[in-house]
């Protein structure tokens, strides 16, 4: 069997479809997850980020399970055919890239958290494609569409490709322009893997944690932050997490694997203290938030602080599940389920005692 190995050949203003003045298509501007409205007016305050990162059908499930985004779109941003279709887009030969809209609170998550999230979810150093998918509209790309946006835009890029040349690996290929133009997609593109969960995604990192300036005690340079000299360096490649955590913890917090039940050591203890992350010691839990749950697994109400750990959707192993990380290095701790104590707010945060240390100095109120 040949391959085509001919590069994908980007359209211009002049070779691009004419397109039209208005779509050919209505939405209905209800986001199928949460309710809230993918089209302006927004929430005062929230802004606005566009992001390309391969098929946008997976793009887009990463964020709309963020806390603090308000709602997300699909559609086609970067090229030059005025209000293409999906089909057109696919030619080719409008320009675009498959994009996500993302709507945020900046008071909730910041926008440097949402480009750790766009470069630790797929592969920007591949230009033109993502994996399997071949073309120029599933090319990497960031638009900015605030001054400040453009700032952290190519800090963050640079600082990554310093990451990415540290482990061997190439630069950050994406696209990095301000935003022009925002085309939604057609309706049965919009949330696709919520209606479809088993449908195609085909994203995939690139092993390489992008860790630009975590949330909350991370913020602080080398692992300081207001006098909490607990907190270890972030490790900037995959070679230095498996040279500093046992197998073990390498396997739970780097790959996402799960201890076996009842097997943890922290399954049962009662003793108090905080529990920190076993990768970097960034505060997770309070010990009188921990309840005995009876799954086998160190299990709590609610984290020490909204900023302590990231919950995202985790849709492996054939099933939609909220996984929770580390909000400071973004290791896999465990997953959050709606069975807990209904009187301490119903949430069981099931985690590995692989991925947490005690530590059993008085936990700050």
């Amino acid at each position: 069997m040949l391959w085509n190995r001919t590069k994908p050949e980007m359209a211009t203003a002049e070779t691009a479809l004419p397109g039209r003045s208005e779509p050919l298509f209505d939405i209905t501007g209800i986001h199928a997850v949460n309710g809230h409205s993918m089209v302006p007016p927004y929430p005062a305050g929230d802004e606005v980020a566009i992001f390309a990162l391969g098929c946008f059908w997976g793009a887009e499930r990463l964020f709309w399970a963020i806390p603090g985004v308000y709602s997300t779109a699909v559609g086609f941003a970067g090229g030059f055919t005025e209000n293409p279709t999906y089909e057109e887009t696919c030619t080719g030969r409008t320009g675009h890239t498959e994009a996500v809209h993302v709507v945020f609170d900046p008071s909730v998550v910041t926008y440097r958290q949402l480009l750790e999230v766009f470069f630790n979810e797929h592969d920007p150093t591949q230009e033109n494609r993502q994996g399997n998918d071949v073309g120029t509209q599933y090319r990497s790309a960031i638009y900015w569409t605030t001054d400040e946006q453009k700032v952290e835009v190519v800090s963050a890029a640079a600082a990554y490709s310093k990451t990415l040349a540290k482990a061997g690996k190439g630069s950050v290929m994406s696209e990095l322009a301000p935003a022009g133009p925002f085309y939604f997609a057609e309706e049965y593109h919009q949330q696709y893997l919520f209606k479809v969960p088993n449908g195609y995604c085909g994203l995939q990192g690139t092993g390489v944690t992008c860790a630009l300036a975590p949330p909350g005690p991370a913020a602080a340079p080398e692992g300081t932050t207001d006098g909490d000299a607990k907190l270890r360096p972030l490790a900037s490649t995959d070679d230095e997490w498996r040279k500093r955590l046992t197998p073990a913890q390498y396997d739970v917090l780097r790959r996402s694997g799960t201890e076996r039940a009842f097997a943890g050591t922290y399954t049962d203890t009662e003793d108090s203290g905080m529990y920190r992350c076993a990768a970097c010691g960034n505060p997770l839990y309070a010990s009188d938030t921990k309840f005995h749950s009876g799954s086998g697994w160190p299990s709590f109400t609610e984290a020490l602080s909204p900023d302590a750990v990231e919950v995202i959707e985790d849709a492996s192993h054939g099933m939609i599940r909220t996984e929770v990380r580390c909000g400071r290095c973004h290791s896999h701790l465990g997953h959050v389920f709606p069975d807990g104590p209904q009187d301490r707010g119903g949430q069981r945060h099931c985690m590995n005692s692989l991925a947490l240390e005690l530590d059993p100095e008085p936990t700050p109120s």
